[in-house]
């Protein structure tokens, strides 16, 4: 029977490492790894990754290299298709076009704030015309409540007193790429995530307005974005959250994004802020809170939609939706947003300056480690403590390294909890939701 050809070079090391090493290093079928990672076949590794790898010895068997890690067997890889779009910076990478979705490579993620010229998009239907007046917009809170309101976004500011706050916004599927076999939808690497300076209300002071019944159980969501298939008043996606949530103080209802009014790709004239979990809660375009007395069943809640497995499932295989349930809090995640993957730095480097992002859903990261011998051993990070909860955190660290060649720094962070990122993504679930892998990213200093 004939062999399907793989997909990606993970899928090839995961389908038959041996032949892998044949196929990419000229490895000779029946050596061993550490075999094959001495004389020849640790030269043909070099070759490929551009120069010696000082830690051969060291990395673990089947592993591939960062370097080669993107391209498909025998190809080369593709570059990506960067975004052109009034108010962007020409760095997103484009990953769907109908909706349009684009992510943020991780070194344009060094900034503190992340400027609202490289803050990642996930739309789920088409844009909206941006309303002539936005303070006439109006915002309808109904269902379980005593008191009804219907509310302009100009009242909204006068009636309620504004708050600012640094929050990162990061979509449910940011990881899915890691998955494999692959999950469906759009294939974020890291990207998916963002943190602005949010100006707003608190959703919790608008609710306790309306007057929550004790029979409100969960919000709905809705928003003005037209459906794709063009059908007047249909929903693209209508999510919401428990009440709990609803009434955390940092839940908010915005208008401004790093002190400009939202740009209409991100919202405008108003959207949600919901942050710690999935980006769909934080509805855009938002003209309607309704409180349910029981769990919101808009489109894209239930099923395996924004879910998570509850038992492990094999890879691939068919998805039993009583053993899902929705992804609330983001798991823990650390960027290395300084040096680039694939930087060259200066010949007779031997000390590594490095940077980057974390940030763990609802709850506090405890630390941040990282490595540069294929994870052997580890270092400890500084942190930097957020302005506020759940903006990230800022980390960095100088890491020596023994001579010129192949070097890949690995980042790993640690929740309040004693929760870590996993060296590949766990929990395989059919849309790709919770992958957290670890930060690899591969730097060459030339001889």
């Amino acid at each position: 029977m004939a062999r399907k050809p793989e997909r990606s070079i993970e899928e090839l090391y995961e389908n038959d490492p041996e032949r892998a090493d044949a196929i990419v290093f000229g490895r000779r079928t029946g050596v061993g790894r550490r075999g094959f990672l001495k004389g020849a076949g640790l030269a043909a590794m070099g070759a490929a990754v551009g120069g010696t790898i000082p830690f051969a010895g060291r990395m673990p068997g089947g592993m591939i290299p960062e370097a080669l890690a993107q391209a498909a067997p025998g190809a080369a890889p593709a570059g990506p298709k960067i975004l052109k779009f009034d108010g962007k910076q020409d760095v997103l990478v484009v990953l769907g076009e109908k909706p349009l979705v684009a992510e943020t490579p991780e070194h344009h993620l060094d900034d503190d704030t992340t400027p609202n010229s490289k803050f990642f998009i996930r739309n789920n239907g088409g844009l909206p015309e941006p309303p002539k007046d936005p303070d006439a917009w109006k915002l309808t809170i109904d269902g379980e409540v005593n008191n009804p309101l219907e509310i302009t976004l100009g009242d909204l500011k006068k009636r309620f007193q504004p708050v600012d706050s640094y929050m990162v916004l990061e979509c449910g599927g940011n990881g899915r790429a890691q998955f494999n076999p692959p999950a469906r939808g759009n294939q974020w690497t890291n990207g998916g995530v963002g943190c602005a300076r949010w100006t707003g209300v608190r959703l919790r002071d608008v609710l306790q307005a309306a007057g929550l019944k004790s029979t409100a159980v969960h919000t709905g969501h809705m928003s003005a974005d037209p459906h794709l298939s063009g059908e007047p008043g249909k929903l693209t996606t209508s999510r919401g959250v428990p009440i709990a949530k609803a009434m955390e103080e940092h839940s908010l209802i915005v208008w401004g994004m790093n002190g400009e009014p939202l740009p209409n790709v991100h919202g405008f004239p108003v959207r949600l802020v919901i942050p710690g979990w999935p980006g769909s809660v934080s509805n855009k375009w938002l003209n309607r809170i309704w409180v349910r007395d029981k769990v919101h069943d808009g489109p894209g809640m239930g099923g395996t939609s924004y879910s998570v497995a509850i038992k492990p499932m094999i890879p691939g295989g068919k998805a039993d939706n009583k053993n899902f349930r929705s992804l609330e809090s983001m798991p823990v995640r650390a960027l290395v947003t300084s040096p680039a993957n694939g930087t060259e730095l200066p010949a007779g480097t031997r000390e590594l300056n490095v940077r980057g992002k974390a940030w763990a859903g609802d709850v506090a990261v405890s630390r941040v480690d990282i490595s540069v011998d294929f994870g052997a051993t580890w270092q400890p990070t500084q942190l930097t403590q957020p302005r506020n909860r759940y903006d990230w955190y800022r980390w960095q660290a100088k890491v020596k390294v023994p001579s010129e060649g192949y070097y890949e720094v690995w980042a790993r962070g640690t929740d309040q909890n004693g929760k870590m990122q996993p060296h590949l993504a766990g929990n395989w679930n059919p849309q790709g939701y919770g992958a957290n892998a670890m930060h690899r990213v591969a730097l060459l200093i030339p001889s």
